[in-house]
């Protein structure tokens, strides 16, 4: 198995991306700590995941809490020994409308856990990655951070920020066994359907589909594997050729 032996935190890990990130990283032989807001929703990720036994870790967390972050991380590590792979997935986004009327309290909001939450969970993994001259860091972005998405210049903001965060950080470490990339989904399947291979149609792509959280995650798995050692520093859209923003 390709990921035996890692370790790999996910967070957002009770739907959609992160839960499919979840059962193809337990698959391909990966120790998980898998993060979410929802308890029960994780709790039941976990349940699918049984017969991985006591490799696998959940823990209820709002990564925009910075203590909390940090706590889990040194669990992680104390119980497992290393931290081999990052997916920093977990996010919000579900808000459309125009920039004069949406309050700042909401752009704080968005920041702290699109961005923040992302930066907390790096901070907290990286130096043992850097001590054990090895590590891969996906984040989970969007085209929104590429495009810019009208109605949603909050979502659109963190999400460039993200992209930004990636390239910037692949270049401190880049020579240090740890590769950092982004992954940017177009239209994605509702995360409230546990079908992992489950698509719509949507014009926005020229596929004519939504991509599924299956295609996301094999991606994410790419990157977070071996056979992308040469890979870092990179944006990596994955939209069925998006046919407009």
């Amino acid at each position: 198995m390709e990921l035996k032996n890692r370790v790999a935190m996910i967070t957002g890990a009770a739907v959609g991306i992160g839960r499919a990130c979840a059962l193809l990283f337990a698959k391909a032989g990966a120790k998980l700590v898998l993060l979410d807001i929802d308890r029960e929703k994780l709790e039941n990720v976990k349940n699918e995941l049984s017969e991985y036994g006591d490799g696998v870790l959940i823990h209820e967390c709002d990564v925009s809490d910075e203590a909390e972050v940090k706590r889990i991380a040194a669990d992680a590590l104390e119980r497992f020994g290393h931290i081999d792979i990052l997916v920093n997935n977990a996010a919000i986004w579900r808000c459309r409308q125009p920039f004069v009327e949406t309050s700042i309290e909401e752009w704080k909001r968005f920041v702290d856990i699109n961005v923040m939450g992302t930066v907390y969970c790096t901070h907290a993994v990286l130096s043992s990655m850097l001590e054990a001259g090895y590590g891969r860091i996906i984040n989970v972005a969007s085209v929104a951070g590429v495009y810019g998405n009208a109605n949603m210049a909050h979502y659109s903001a963190t999400k460039g920020a993200v992209i930004s965060l990636t390239k910037a950080l692949a270049k401190e470490v880049a020579d240090k066994g740890v590769t950092v990339n982004s992954v940017s989904p177009g239209t994605v399947s509702t995360s409230q359907n546990s079908d992992i291979d489950h698509y719509d149609p949507n014009e926005l792509s020229y596929m004519g589909r939504s991509g599924t959280d299956r295609e996301n995650a094999e991606l994410i798995l790419f990157l977070a594997g071996d056979k992308s050692t040469y890979i870092s520093g990179q944006n990596i859209q994955i939209d069925g050729c998006r046919r407009r923003i």
